[in-house]
């Protein structure tokens, strides 16, 4: 007999579930995730329960049961719905369309913060967000990097996002420098003695500076790879 699969794989890769018992099947697997999705991004990812998704589409706990076997696959389908299609690639060249790629992603990390938490860990992977994954190392067709090399980029690229989207998240939606400033400007100010450096640095920085790290570290990544690509 072969391996029962996943049942978070067999939402996200195969056909519809048809119930076998009780009426006909009256919800899809989009509405139910539609659903959980406006409940995290309203209240956070803990919001989200069977209960209250099969309140929100005005059916019972266990109705839901029919479609979705549990929390667990619920957010699975949210999390590939939410995340969706990588963007279109725009204008030609590897260092445009991850460029590109990485905006799209902190675009979509920035509508569905919740997202940060939902895509931790191992688990299953849906169609779209492998799409993601294929658009960027195909992105490398063409140069010289190494199957290792391509993966590596799109790791460290949405290693990037994530983090300054966790700090945008821990920020509650504010500007993060402008909350690191007000944090601890007056600190570093006040013991310029001991921080000289950090004093003059963020004593320099104007408004239209700030959080511009993603660009700044997407920039000096790509410039890097290029120094690799044309070095090959």
């Amino acid at each position: 007999m072969g391996e029962e699969l996943d049942p978070a794989a067999r939402l996200l890769w195969g056909p519809p579930p048809t119930a076998t018992r009780g009426p006909k099947a009256a919800l899809s697997l989009e509405q139910i995730a539609r659903a959980g999705i406006a409940i995290a991004d309203a209240d956070g990812l803990a919001a989200v329960s069977m209960q209250r998704v099969a309140g929100a589409l005005d059916y019972t706990k266990m109705a839901l049961y029919r479609y979705v076997p549990g929390k667990a696959e619920l957010v699975a389908l949210m999390a590939e719905l939410a995340i969706g299609a990588p963007p279109e690639g725009g204008s030609p060249g590897w260092r445009a369309a991850l460029t590109a790629w990485t905006h799209g992603l902190a675009e979509v990390f920035a509508a569905h913060p919740w997202l940060l938490e939902a895509t931790l860990g191992p688990r299953v992977l849906g169609p779209a967000e492998l799409g993601w994954m294929e658009r960027a190392v195909a992105a490398l067709d063409g140069t010289p990097l190494t199957g290792a090399e391509r993966l590596d980029t799109v790791a460290v690229l949405a290693g990037h996002v994530r983090s300054l989207a966790q700090q945008t998240r821990a920020a509650d939606g504010e500007s993060p420098e402008a909350r690191l400033a007000a944090a601890v400007g007056s600190l570093v100010e006040g013991h310029r003695e001991r921080f000289p450096a950090s004093a003059a640095a963020m004593a320099s920085v104007r408004p239209e500076q700030r959080d511009a790290a993603l660009d700044f570290g997407l920039e000096r990544f790509l410039d890097g790879l290029a120094v690799l690509i044309d070095g090959r």
